[in-house]
Order: C-alpha cells, then sequence, then structure tokens
C-alpha cells in the first residue's frame, strides 16, 4: 500500500514530542530518522539514545536510516534501541549481503539505501534479500533521475516476481508524488514539507490525498521477512 513517511530529521529536535503527536493525527503509520556519524556524511544526528526515547514515546513504527560507515557495526545497537525497520548504504558497507543476513536474524525489516548516483542494478543481487529498496533523490533534476531509477527497480521487481517495497526519500512535493507512485514507488520519505508552518499544513494534506489515489496501486508493504 502507498504510503508517505515524514522524516524527522528535517524538525525542530527541541519539539519532538509535538511532531509525533502530528504525524500520529494525520493517520500516518511509520517515521523515518536518518542516522549520520559525520563520515559517509558531513552531517552528525542522532545516535542510539535518541532513537530509543522516541521509540518509547510513540506508538508509529520507527523506521532508521543508517548513513555512517561499516553500518553492520550498528545494526544490532539500533534494533536494540526499538528500530522497527532499518537501511543501510549499499556503499558504505563492506558486505551487504552478511549485513542483511544480521537484520534479519535480529527480527526487523530491512532495506538497502542508494545515493542518488548510484546505479540501481547495483543492488540486484541482493533484492531477494530485502523488504524494500530506499533511492535518495539527488538534487536538481532529481524528478526525472528519481522517476527512472524508480521505473527500473519496479520492472526488475515484476521480472523476479519479487514483493519488496520501493522507497524514495527526498523533499518530495505533490508533483513529484503524482509521477513516483505510478511508477511503481511505495513508500516517499519526505522531509521539510511536513513540517512547512507556511503552507498551513496543506503541503502534506495534498501529498496525504495522492494516497487515495494510490492506495490500489500495490499491495506491498515493509513486511518482515523474519518468521
Amino acid at each position: 500500500m502507498a504510503a508517505i513517511v515524514p522524516s524527522l530529521l528535517s524538525g525542530d529536535f527541541a519539539r519532538l514530542g509535538e511532531y509525533l503527536d502530528a504525524v500520529e493525527a494525520l493517520g500516518i503509520s511509520r517515521i523515518h530518522i536518518d542516522v549520520m556519524d559525520g563520515h559517509f556524511r558531513p552531517g552528525i544526528s542522532v545516535g542510539q539514545p535518541v532513537v530509543k526515547s522516541i521509540c518509547n514515546a510513540t506508538r508509529l513504527e520507527v523506521d532508521v536510516h543508517l548513513l555512517v560507515e561499516r553500518a553492520e557495526r550498528y545494526i544490532e545497537d539500533f534494533v536494540k534501541a526499538g528500530a522497527d525497520s532499518l537501511s543501510f548504504h549499499l556503499e558504505a558497507t563492506q558486505n551487504p549481503t552478511l549485513a542483511l543476513a544480521l537484520a534479519r536474524r535480529l527480527g526487523v525489516k530491512v532495506g538497502l539505501a542508494l545515493d542518488a548516483g548510484t546505479p540501481v542494478g547495483a543492488c540486484f543481487e541482493v533484492l531477494e534479500n530485502l523488504d524494500f529498496v530506499l533511492l535518495e533523490a539527488g538534487a536538481g533534476t532529481r524528478s526525472l533521475h528519481s522517476l527512472r531509477r524508480v521505473a527500473a527497480l519496479a520492472r526488475e521487481r515484476e521480472t523476479l516476481g519479487l514483493n519488496f517495497a520501493l522507497a524514495v526519500e527526498g523533499d518530495i512535493g505533490l508533483g513529484e508524488a503524482q509521477k513516483l507512485f505510478p511508477a511503481g514507488a511505495d513508500i516517499l520519505v519526505v522531509s521539510s514539507v511536513i513540517f512547512d508552518k507556511k503552507a498551513g499544513g496543506e503541503s502534506i494534506r495534498a501529498l496525504m490525498r495522492t494516497l487515495g489515489d494510490n492506495s490500489t496501486a500495490s499491495g506491498r508493504k515493509m513486511e518482515s521477512r523474519v518468521h
């Protein structure tokens, strides 16, 4: 089922409790947290203690995106902190197959993230081990670029008869959402639009309305492969 998932990184961390309540009030079931270590990405965001506090403070599912070097070192820590789903970058992991196996053994939904400049074909050999693929939207011509990447992965998914979900993360607006969902995206991880005061909440409400138009486009969910 198509889903909009807000990223907390774009909000004011002093008001996280308010944001969690606001997201839940919209009928959204999941939030996204970007964890950056200052190496794989220049910035440093949050660590396990903050993720644990968020997990303890909400009934929402918590999706953790590890933008860190050698993410396999931290998978167990974030699962223990309460993450319901977790993704790490192909570009920052020496052995993605082993990292994916570790996450599955720990019982979380597991995904592989790809930088905007990484060809989607780089993840084809591990697709059968994934619950979802997370594509980062690039800058500038990101709309067309993301659309092509989603379409390519959707074709491969159909060819292989697999059921992983396709997620796209970025500053995604209504126009992009209306193209990405029909192209095969299942999940849009949105940033500033969710907390845009100037738009009076209309931006996120418009995105939410796209769900009604696309809710039957896909039956895929980020369901764990661990039984």
